[in-house]
Order: C-alpha cells, then structure tokens, then sequence
C-alpha cells in the first residue's frame, strides 16, 4: 500500500518531533503566540544564497521513525506564523530509507499571520500537482517521486527559498492525523490587519505608496485626461507590425519564414513580432477567504470590489474599487478599457496577452490572443487517467474536443486575434514520471489502458516475453486493467515513454483537428508548456503552428532553437518577469533583481535577446498589474506588474519596455544589437 486512503485501520495521531536539526537553523527564546509553538530562525547572508535550482541547502529539521509509522495517518499537520515582511518558501519531504524514493511538498505563508498547514498524505501517490489555498498557507505544491507510506522512515520540513538576512517563524510540532483538521478561521494577526484601505500592505512603507484615496483619485483622472496622447512607436502599422517590411496579406495573422528568420505576418501583409503582456484585465483578486479580519475595508458588491467565483466565497478586488472611487459605478470599467490599452501602447506593447479581457481588445482591434479554457465550461468531459490528462482513446474524449473547439465561434472571423492557446502549463507535465506511468498508477482501466495494452501486443510476443522485459508478474491483461502499486522497472519505463508519445500526439492532435474544424484562420499556439518538454512530449506536439512555452529565465532558452528546428515552428514565450522587494510586495517574483531600475534592465535583456533569435516570433511579459499583497487564489504574491493596484506605472520598467519596443523591429532584422547591460540577478525567490 502507498497512499492514506488505502488503509483502513484507525489512526490514534502521532506528534514528531525533530531528531535533529538541519543547516543553520537556530531555536529562539521568548515567549510564543501560538500554544505549544516554539520560535526559530535562519539567517543567509547575500554571498551565501543558493541558487535554488542547483544548491543541496537545506536548514530546518529532520525527522527519523520506524517504516509505516504513517500507515493510516491522513493528514500532516501543524500551525505556522511567519515574522517579518518577506516571503519564504518551506518544504515538507517524505523519504523511504536513506537513497530511496523521495516525495515533497512546497509551500509558503503570509506574513503576520497565523496559517494551519494540512498537507493530505493521499498527496504521495503524486496524481494531484497543487492543492487548495487556506487562508495563509499559500500555494501548496507537489513533487518529486510517489512513496510508499509503509517504507517512508524519515520527514523534513524545511525553509528552502528566501530572500538574504534574517528570517524568522514560529511553529507548533508537526504532527500526523487519522482525520481531516479543522481549519483556521480566526488566525492570529499580531501586526494588525494587512491590506489598508487601497489594498496596499500595511507592513512595509516604500517609495511610491499611494497615501490616501485623493491622491489615488487624482492619479487616475490625470491618466484619463493624458490617454489619447499615449501612441505607438511611429514605425508600427495599424496592427503593430513593421511598416518597413511586407509579405503577403490574408487579413489574418499567420506565420511565415522569409529564408533567414520566423516572423508572424499582421492582417495588412506586415512582419509583425509579438511584444505581449499578460492579464491585461479590469481586477486584481485577493484571496480573503477565512481572513476578513486582515483586511482594513471589504468592499462591497455595490463598489465592484467584492467578487464570489468557484474560486471560493470571499475574493476581493481592490483595483476594480479604486476605479469606482475615480469614475463611478457605471463608468469605471470604459474608463478601465480606455487607460488599459493606452498604457499598453505607451509602453510600446502591440499584443494583449493571455488571461485578458479578450472582448475589450477585440472591439478595438487592439491585436490579442486567446486562451481556451480546459476543460471547456459546463460540457462533456472525458475521464482524466493521470492528473489532468484524459482518457484520449475513449470515445467521450472526441466528443469533449469538439465541445471544447466550439469557444472559438464567435471569434473566428476576427482579424485582431492573433491565434489560442490549447492550454496552459499541463499539470502532467510537472511529474517526474511519463503519463503512462501515471496512469498505470492512479487509473483503474479505461481505453487509454488497453490502448497501451494493444501496443505493448505490438512489441511482445507474449506474456512471457513481456514479463522478461518489464518483470515478473506483468501480463497484458494487468496493462489494461488494475491500479499498481509497485514502481515501473527501467525497462517498463522505455515503452512507457514511448507510449506516453502516443499519448500526448493523440492529446493534441485531437483537440487541434476539433479546433481547425471550427476555425481555419487562426494560428495553434500550442500549450504554453512549463519548460523545454522532453523529448517524447515534444514529439506529440507537432500539430502546433507556433510552439509556446513559459520561461522563467535571464534569457530565452537557447534549447528552445532545437525543438523548433525538429517540429517545423517557430517559438513564443508565453510567460516571463522580473520583480524586486522594494515596492512593499512580499515576494519577487519568479526573476528577482534588487531594484525597480533593475527591472527595466532586465526587461530589456530579455525582449531584445529574445528578437534577436530567429526562432522567436513574441515574448508575453506576465503581468500587467501586481498581484495583491494578501495573495491570489493560490497565494502569489509577486510585484511583477508595469502598474500597481492603485494604477501607478513603476516608471523605469515602463520606459526600458517603450525604449526595447522602439527598436524591436531592427534588432529581429539583425540591423542592430541587443542590450547587453545587465543588472545584477538575485536568486529566484518564489513559491
């Protein structure tokens, strides 16, 4: 048995605490607001932060038990109350013996106030990426491998993203339960409320902050009064293409390579690069679920601030509340539209990116595109055999993607929209092994199971050669049918990888049939994959006509170059940004520089490199607006906007964005060269 939930006997509950502690980590006296909590703290200097992506630093504590002592537990809990101003990110590991199999979860806290952590244990079986947030235990993350509950004999929580300096926490033992614990719902706010009347933070004080509604009123009638001067660069055409350069015109957007480089080509026949920025959006949430008391002011419906979604009952949007405070309840969100795209042509972006309010850059024709939603609202869906992938070779799934295809009607005559996205960041992607092998795992059955049946049939002769190959006991009836419990061999992992292509071409090739067939003129954009995809999920994408993919880098990845080169499409970056800690926001982001100057270099880096590559049609800065300081739905809390959430541009990111956009054209055309100035990149810091 691996998971909780498959086993059956009670559980007393069990408290852990540390065999030894780990790093740096220093317990400290005083008194604790939490009871049975104890305080502790990590201090790294600047010269001593890791990179998190390639450093084994841990700091935090160890834990040593019997094999089992898990078994029939089904849930980890513990109450944490992060000091301080800034973001950290923890981590929980289960681990089978010393070398063995090793399962995590991320996850951070607010600031200032209390959070209860309730990691379910089913989380080992790995079939779920991301668990809900709660309160102030923000954006619950899973990874590395699936465990066995009986073999784990060790845990480690652990503190392992953090800005430099000192870092400070309280925390009650951790302990392990027999039933779900109760959730927190009046946490402990020893600072007072955190987000003031505006939907700033309270905590910290910066250069910039708006400091009462009057001036924040102001701020925006003066951008009113301002927008019909803020214009493209005088070089773009009506779409945002290069007057200077011309192809064939089909009054559509569409690729095409002129013999040295990729360009997309604009509606009128101009080469067009797509410099895009995301959530381009009239809101920007904040999470308030269980933590009303932390806020200062709570909108009403009245104000168009207070909003209640499937996200949960309390989501709250200040920026939505401050454009009411300017302009009114009936006028805000025209006046919204108007200053949004304007912003956007000051700071010289032609594409209004994903996740925006794709009606308002329609109806202006202001270029866009599109994200399709997966699975489609209120209609069929297939069962899902890993995660969030489908059973592909059931009937129901064709059914699903022609639901699903159906979004693009009212838009397929519409010479603005650039092209969709298929989906964004698959969470199947994220595992650490194959769909095939997760399917094996969390599915009973189903087509897509003798479907791999089928094609293991196509390999061995028999049981028995099938069984010398992956090991003994492996049939083909226990292909198709049964939920294992037992790790794929190394040997079973190669046709497992080489199914999962089949797998993911199905995927694609299903849902971009069902889309072409509904619209013919607009661009696949692809998945906006997380990362470079392996090579087996690349070769199932080749249905794409510009390969998408998020890149949280200092540059574009140079792998990228390959992957276009074998799929016959050139490259979009659907994701990217840069933050800092000065602007009172308690995280970075997922790039993090020192200062708002910096961020500006670093856009520019960035932007100009990527059109210099010939493989690269855009690059999609993510966001517009700041995320709040409480959180959104999943908790990011990141200060990644050109605008805050009382409508402030950061003026040095602005500029370096209008001054790259200005000179775009020459540098993809190879007539100039990119900037090269670059600032000083800190270590990510994000969750």
């Amino acid at each position: 048995m691996s998971g909780a939930k498959d086993n059956q006997h009670s559980f007393a509950g069990r408290t852990f605490l540390p065999t030894s502690q780990v790093g740096n980590v220093q317990h400290i006296e005083g008194e604790c607001p939490l009871p049975e909590g104890k305080w502790f703290e990590v201090d790294w200097p600047r010269a001593t932060l890791p990179n998190p992506v390639t450093a084994g630093r841990e700091d935090g504590f160890f834990y040593q038990f019997e094999p089992g002592a898990l078994l029939g537990a089904t849930h980890l809990t513990c109450d944490v109350l992060l000091d301080g101003t800034v973001s950290c990110v923890f981590a929980i590991h289960l681990q089978e013996g010393e070398d063995g199999p090793d399962f995590y979860s991320h996850f951070g806290f607010l600031n200032q106030c209390q959070a209860r952590l309730r990691l379910p244990l089913e989380a080992v079986e790995q079939n779920c990426w991301m668990y809900p947030r709660e309160g102030a235990w923000l954006k619950v993350i899973c990874g590395g491998d699936r465990v066995d509950l009986a073999k784990v004999d060790r845990m480690r929580f652990i503190i392992c993203r953090k800005a430099a300096g000192l870092s400070r926490w309280a925390m009650t033992p951790l302990q392990a339960v027999g039933a779900e614990p109760q959730m927190l719902e009046s946490p402990l706010l020893p600072e007072g409320v955190l987000l003031d009347e505006l939907g700033q933070s309270t905590l910290s004080d910066w250069q910039g902050k708006t400091r009462d509604p009057a001036e924040l009123v102001a701020r925006l009638r003066q951008q009113d009064e301002n927008v019909d001067q803020w214009r493209w660069p005088q070089s773009f055409s009506r779409f945002g293409g290069w007057r200077d350069r011309r192809f064939e015109a089909t009054g559509f957007f569409r690729r095409h390579h002129d013999g040295r480089r990729w360009w997309l080509v604009d509606p009128e026949g101009h080469a067009f690069w797509s410099a895009g920025v995301d959530c381009v959006r009239p809101g920007i949430e904040t999470n308030a679920n269980s933590l009303a008391a932390a806020l200062s002011w709570l909108p009403k419906v009245k104000d168009v601030g207070q909003l209640s979604d499937r996200r949960g009952p309390l989501m709250v949007d200040y920026l939505r509340a401050n454009f009411v405070r300017a302009f009114g309840p009936h006028a805000w969100l025209e006046k919204w539209a108007k200053l949004s795209l304007g912003l956007l042509r000051s700071f010289g972006f032609n594409t209004v990116g994903n996740w925006s309010a794709s009606q308002v850059a329609s109806a202006a024709q202001f270029p866009y595109v599109h994200p399709l939603k997966w699975p489609a609202p209120d209609g069929p869906q297939a069962a899902r055999v890993f995660r969030d992938f489908p059973d592909v070779f059931d009937p129901s799934f064709e059914t699903e993607a022609a639901h699903y295809a159906s979004q693009l009607k009212p838009m397929r005559d519409d010479a603005a929209l650039i092209g969709y996205f298929l989906m964004n960041e698959p969470t199947w992607g994220f595992a650490a092994i194959t769909p095939a092998e997760g399917m094996l795992h969390n599915c009973d059955g189903g087509a897509t199971r003798q479907a791999l049946a089928s094609f293991c049939q196509s390999r061995y002769a028999d049981n028995a050669a099938l069984a010398a190959k992956w090991g003994q006991g492996v049939t083909f009836e226990r292909l198709a049918h049964g939920r294992w419990r037992e790790p794929a061999s190394a040997a079973a992992r190669e046709d497992l990888e080489a199914f999962s292509e089949v797998m993911v071409a199905r995927l694609y090739g299903t849902l971009t049939a069902a889309c072409r067939a509904v619209d013919p003129n607009h661009m696949n954009l692809g998945a906006r994959y997380f990362r470079v995809p392996p090579e087996w999920a690349m070769k199932g994408m080749g249905c794409f006509d510009v390969f998408s993919v998020n890149g949280y880098r200092q540059q574009v990845d140079r792998a990228l170059e390959a992957a276009c080169q074998q799929m016959g499409c050139p490259a979009m970056i659907g994701e990217w940004h840069f933050g800092a800690l000065d602007a009172g926001l308690p995280a970075s982001g997922i790039g993090m520089v020192p200062t708002q100057a910096d961020r500006g270099r670093a856009y520019r880096i960035y932007a100009e490199d990527a059109a210099a590559q010939p493989w690269c049609v855009g690059v999609h800065y993510f966001t517009l607006y700041d995320q709040s300081a409480m959180g959104r739905f999943d908790g990011e809390n990141y200060n990644i906007g050109f605008v805050d959430i009382c409508h402030r541009p950061y003026a040095p990111l602005a500029q370096a964005a209008r001054t790259a956009h200005e000179r775009l054209y020459e540098v993809a055309d190879g007539q100039a060269t990119p900037f090269d100035d670059a600032p000083d990149y800190l270590p990510p810091l994000f969750f």
